[in-house]
């Protein structure tokens, strides 16, 4: 969890509140603080109340986007800080092509791993 750089704000088009996940989501608050903490959701401190806030493009209904979470670990295993993972997360990538998060949202998981992978050799 750490405050956001302005140019990596810049590349996240939305973001949502842990209290508006929990409640989008059917769960209690402590279960998205719980997701924040064990590094199984990325949150980062924004805004005037410098609050946690999550992409609204990691959040479905029902949880987090498929291969999110395998991928965050693979990327932090590769040694990505938070705010590298975002600029990665939400860059375009022309191989893909699109940015690794819209094509986790179109369930192309097994191509963004894999080049997630591939960053830590």
């Amino acid at each position: 969890m750490s405050t956001i750089d302005p140019k990596i704000d810049a590349l996240v088009p939305a973001w949502l509140y842990l209290p508006d996940i929990s409640e989008r989501w059917g769960v209690v608050i402590t279960e998205v603080r719980d997701m924040v903490r064990n590094r199984t959701l990325l949150a980062v401190r924004r805004g005037e109340n410098n609050s946690l806030q999550v992409p609204a493009d990691f959040i479905e209904d029902d949880g987090p986007v498929k291969h999110l979470v395998g991928t965050l670990t693979v990327l932090r295993d590769c040694g990505f800080s938070d705010q590298e993972i975002l600029e990665w997360m939400f860059t375009e990538d022309p191989s893909l092509p699109g940015s690794p998060i819209q094509a986790l949202r179109e369930n192309r998981g097994t191509e963004v791993k894999r080049r997630a992978q591939a960053m830590a050799l």
